[in-house]
């Protein structure tokens, strides 16, 4: 190979229109953009705009809700954590928190809490600081001899008129 014979692949270079620059061009006058009107326009037409019909998005229902306070949970089941007690990444005479849980790499990010669920067998005595655990869960650390602290708040009861 020569230097004189080194070229870009076939279409990898693309020449770019020049718009406008006479009648022999084949893109002067009105520049390939055809009448007078909206298309002829810089812009073009609005995005989901369809000549004045009802537009679709507009036409079907709106669904669901969209709650704007949305409290993020990290949700750990028991059968990881027991995988993670048996590769020796949590350490069972210290609580187990979410801290703990995220230096383990059980958990990925830190949220507002963590949420146990599962109903694993353990083998290790563990004690658990959670903000919520399922019944199953906290039955099934107690049956392996450890504890469940739940930090969550309780619920007010509700005034009844």
């Amino acid at each position: 190979m020569k230097l004189n014979q080194i070229a870009d692949n076939p279409g990898a270079k693309h020449v770019k229109k020049r718009v406008g620059r006479g009648i022999g061009s084949g893109l002067g006058k009105t520049s390939g953009r055809g009448g007078k009107g909206q298309t002829a326009r810089k812009g073009g037409a609005k995005a989901g705009f369809e000549g004045g019909q009802m537009p679709i998005y507009r036409r079907l229902p709106k669904r669901g809700f969209n709650k704007p306070n949305v409290v993020d949970y990290n949700e750990v089941s028991l059968a990881r954590i027991a995988a993670a007690v048996e590769g020796k990444k949590i350490d069972g005479k210290s609580a187990v928190t979410q801290e703990s849980l995220l230096a383990a790499g059980v958990i990925s990010k830190l949220a507002h809490g963590v949420r146990l669920i599962g109903t694993a067998d353990l083998k290790a005595k563990l004690n658990f600081e959670v903000f919520y655990a399922t019944k199953g869960a906290i039955a099934a650390v107690e049956k392996a001899g450890g504890s469940v602290k739940v930090t969550r708040p309780e619920p007010k009861a509700e005034a009844k008129a």
